[in-house]
C-alpha cells in the first residue's frame, strides 16, 4: 500500500515552491497494481476548520489535510483567537472555537493562494465585530469576490476593495448583523455559496440565500451543508427545483468529525489506473462520500473502466481487454470540473474524441484552466481544442516536454500522469502542489514500484549499516546499494565546484547535472571517487547538503531507478523506508551506542587509510556522529527515523556474522511469502 509522503506544510513542504526546477516524471514499466491511501478532503478540511473556529468548545478533528491551502485558514483562524492544538503525524487538530467572539479587535489576514480560505473568510469577517484587512498571493488577488461583495452589502456588510474593485486585498468592517435575504449568482463559484451559507448561523436572524444563476458545483454546496450540520446548524435546503437555502441563526456547537479521503487528489491515482491500463483500489472511499468529485469514475466507467465500490474502497480496473481500449466519451463535468484536467490526460490515451463541456466558469481557477489544458496538451503533440465552455481532445502520440504548470497544483498533478507512460515528460514548478499535495510526487512515484524484493536497511552513522547490508546481499546472492555513497557524490561535487553547501538552489542545481554511479566503485561524471567521498571535509557538509529538498528529491529517483532495476536488493542508507521505499515488505533499522559506533567508523577509515595527523581522531568522530544525528532527525525534510513498521535492532553487543544470519533470515522468510 502507498501513501502520501509526510511532508509539513506548517513547518515548510519537503517541495519547493514556485522557481524551483522541472520534475522529469519516472515511467512505469508494466501496468500499474496497487492499493493507495490519499490525503484527506481540502475541501471538507477547510469548511471544518472553519466552522469549528467559529463554534463554541472544543472540537476534534481527524484525517486532516495539512498543505498550503489548509495552513491558510489555520494561520487566519488563529489570528482571530481560535486554539488549534495539530497533530501532523496522525493528521489531526483539537479546535478550540471562539463562540463568534474573536480574541482580537482588529488583525491583517493572509488567504495566500486559497479561494476557499478567502472566500469562505470574508463573510465570517463580515459578521463578527471589528476590523480586518484580508490579503492574499497575487495568484488570489486576481480572482473575483464581486459578487459576494454585493450579498454582504445587501445584508448590511462593510467590505471595501483596496485596489481593484471586487478583489483583494480588501478591508472588512464586522459587526454583529442581522441577517435577512439576500441574493448571490450561482454560475461563478460555488464558493460564493458556500462561504455566505456557512456564515449564516453568526446572524442574528439568520439568512436566507436564493441563487439567481444557474449553481456550478453543486456537490461543493451540498458539502457545506453538510459539514454545518454536524456542527448543529438548522439548514434547510431547496425543494422541488427551488433555488434557495435556509440558515437560522443561533451558531455553533463543537462537534468531532471524521474527515473523508480527498476524492479530487484520488482522481490523479484513478487516472493512473487508465493511462497505464492497470488497477488501482484507493482506501476509505465509496460513492456516498460528501464529495461529488468522486462522480470522476463514473466518466471512466463510461469510457470503459471496471469501477469496484465495496463500500470501503473504491477500484478502478482496466486491466481487462475491453477497458484496455478505453474509449473517448462526452462529458459534462460542471459539478465535477476539478477533475476536467484528470479527464484530459486520460483522454489524450483514450481512442477517439473526448469533449468535456459545462465548465466555462474555471478559467477564473487559479489559471484559465480550460486554455491551460489546450496549449500543454499541444505542446506535448496532442491535439486539443478550446471550444468555450470546455475542450475536446484528440488522442495522439506524446512527444518529450517540459509542461507549464502556470503556478496551478492540478495542472502539474494531472499532466504528471503522462510520464508515466511516455519518456520525457517533465513538470515545470513541481512545487505547486503543496497548495493541496504537498507528498504528491512520492506518492505518484509509489504507484509504480514493485518493491517485492527489496530489503530496506536504514540507521545512523556508524549503526553498522554498511558492513552488514553488503553481507547480507552477499548471503542472499542480490544487489547491494549504499545510497550515503550517493549523498556523499553530491557533496564531493559542491565542494569540488566551490560552491556554497548553504547555497540551496546552486546545490540543487548542479545536482541535477551530474552522473552519479554508485557500484564497487563510486563515480561522479566519470571520476572515481570512492576514497575522496569518505575524507572529513565531505563528511563535515554532507549532512548539510542532503538535507537540501531538491537534492533528496532528485538522489531519490535515482535511487529507486538503481534497486528496481534488479531482481532483489538491500538497500541501505538513513530513509530508505520512510521514504525511498516506504512499502518495502522488510525494513530494518540498526543502531548503535555513540561509542561504539565512533569507533566502528574510526576502524573503517583506518582501513582505506584515511587516518592520520591531519585527519580525524575518535574525539572528533564522536562529536561529528553526535552533530550528524542532530542535524539528520531535525531536518524538515524527510528526518532520520525508523519507520513505524521497522524491526529496530541494537548492533552494539551483537557480531556481524550473527547480525547478517538474522537478518538473511528474515529476508528470505519475507520474501518467500
Amino acid at each position: 500500500m502507498t501513501s502520501p509522503h509526510d511532508d509539513d506544510p506548517l513547518g515548510r513542504p519537503g517541495g519547493e515552491r514556485a522557481g524551483s526546477m522541472p520534475y522529469e516524471v519516472i515511467g512505469v514499466r508494466r501496468p500499474i497494481d496497487t492499493v493507495v491511501v490519499v490525503p484527506g478532503s481540502k475541501s471538507i478540511t477547510n469548511r471544518a476548520l472553519l466552522v469549528a473556529g467559529l463554534a463554541e468548545g472544543e472540537s476534534n478533528l481527524c484525517g486532516v489535510l495539512f498543505a498550503d491551502d489548509t495552513a491558510a485558514m489555520m494561520s487566519s483562524l488563529e489570528t482571530l483567537g481560535v486554539g488549534l492544538d495539530i497533530d501532523r503525524d496522525v493528521c489531526t487538530a483539537r479546535v478550540t472555537g471562539i463562540g463568534g467572539h474573536p480574541s482580537v479587535a482588529s488583525a491583517n489576514l493572509n488567504a495566500n493562494q486559497s479561494g476557499t480560505t478567502g472566500r469562505f473568510l470574508l463573510p465570517a469577517l463580515a459578521a463578527l465585530p471589528g476590523r480586518w484587512n484580508l490579503d492574499g498571493d497575487v495568484q488570489l488577488r486576481a480572482r473575483p469576490f464581486d459578487d459576494q461583495i454585493a450579498a454582504l452589502e445587501a445584508l448590511g456588510g462593510r467590505v471595501e476593495s483596496l485596489d481593484e474593485s471586487g478583489r483583494l486585498p480588501m478591508l472588512v468592517s464586522g459587526a454583529g448583523l442581522p441577517g435577512g435575504v439576500v441574493e448571490v449568482a450561482g454560475d461563478v463559484s460555488s464558493q460564493f455559496l458556500s462561504g455566505l451559507l456557512m456564515s449564516g448561523p453568526l446572524f442574528s436572524d439568520g439568512l436566507a440565500l436564493r441563487v439567481t444563476t444557474e449553481l456550478v458545483s453543486r456537490p461543493y454546496v451540498d458539502m457545506t451543508v453538510a459539514v454545518m450540520r454536524m456542527f448543529g446548524a438548522d439548514v434547510t435546503e431547496p425543494i422541488d427545483g427551488g433555488s434557495e437555502w435556509v440558515v437560522a441563526g443561533g451558531g455553533y456547537t463543537a462537534a468531532d468529525v471524521t474527515i473523508e479521503p480527498d476524492a479530487s487528489a484520488a482522481s490523479y491515482a484513478f487516472a493512473a489506473a487508465a493511462v497505464t491500463r492497470g488497477r488501482v483500489k484507493v482506501a476509505g472511499l465509496s460513492r456516498d462520500v460528501l464529495q461529488g468529485d468522486i462522480g470522476f469514475v463514473e466518466v471512466l466507467a463510461d469510457m470503459g473502466a471496471t469501477v469496484i465500490d465495496d463500500g470501503s474502497s473504491i477500484t478502478v480496473d482496466c486491466t481487462d481487454e475491453d477497458a484496455a481500449a478505453l474509449v473517448g466519451v462526452d462529458a459534462d463535468m460542471s459539478q465535477i470540473s476539478d477533475t476536467a484536467q484528470t479527464l484530459a490526460v486520460v483522454a489524450a490515451t483514450a481512442e477517439g474524441a473526448t469533449t468535456v463541456t459545462g465548465i466555462g466558469f474555471v478559467r477564473q481557477k487559479e489559471t484559465d484552466r480550460i486554455g491551460a489544458v489546450v496549449t500543454e496538451l499541444q505542446r506535448l503533440g496532442v491535439a486539443a481544442t478550446d471550444d468555450g465552455d470546455g475542450f475536446t481532445v484528440h488522442p495522439g502520440e506524446i512527444s518529450p516536454a517540459v509542461v507549464q504548470t502556470y503556478d496551478d497544483h492540478r495542472m502539474a498533478m494531472s499532466f504528471a500522469l503522462l510520464g508515466l507512460v511516455n519518456e520525457g515528460v517533465s513538470i515545470a514548478d513541481p512545487g505547486c502542489v503543496a497548495k493541496t499535495f504537498p507528498g504528491y510526487w512520492s506518492f505518484l512515484e509509489g504507484l509504480g514500484v514493485s518493491t517485492s524484493f527489496i530489503l530496506a536497511l536504514d540507521g545512523p552513522a556508524g549503526s553498522g549499516k554498511s558492513t552488514v547490508s553488503r553481507a547480507v546481499a552477499e548471503a542472499l546472492g542480490v544487489a547491494h546499494f549504499d545510497t550515503g555513497a550517493m549523498y556523499r557524490a553530491a557533496t564531493w561535487a559542491t565542494l569540488d565546484r566551490g560552491l556554497d553547501p548553504a547555497d540551496s538552489d546552486a546545490v540543487a542545481s548542479m545536482v541535477r547535472d551530474l552522473s552519479i554511479e554508485v557500484a564497487e566503485k563510486v563515480t561522479v561524471d566519470g571520476v572515481d571517487v570512492t576514497r575522496a567521498i569518505r575524507t572529513p571535509e565531505v563528511t563535515a557538509v554532507v549532512s548539510t547538503v542532503s538535507a537540501v529538498p531538491a537534492v533528496r528529491r532528485e538522489l531519490v529517483r535515482l535511487q529507486r531507478r538503481f534497486a528496481l532495476g534488479r531482481p532483489g536488493c538491500v538497500v541501505e542508507g538513513r530513509d530508505i523506508g520512510t521514504v525511498v521505499f516506504p512499502d518495502a515488505p522488510l525494513k530494518i533499522y540498526l543502531t548503535a551506542r555513540v561509542d561504539v559506533r565512533a569507533t566502528r567508523r574510526l576502524a573503517e577509515m583506518e582501513s582505506k587509510g584515511l587516518t592520520g595527523p591531519d585527519l580525524a581522531t575518535l574525539d572528533e568522530i564522536t562529536a561529528d556522529i553526535k552533530r550528524r544525528d542532530l542535524a539528520d532527525s531535525n531536518r524538515a525534510d524527510s528526518p532520520l527515523r525508523a519507520a513505524a513498521d521497522a524491526v529496530v535492532v541494537d548492533t552494539s553487543d551483537r557480531s556481524v556474522e550473527d547480525l547478517v544470519e538474522e537478518i538473511a533470515s528474515r529476508t528470505r522468510r519475507v520474501w518467500e511469502e
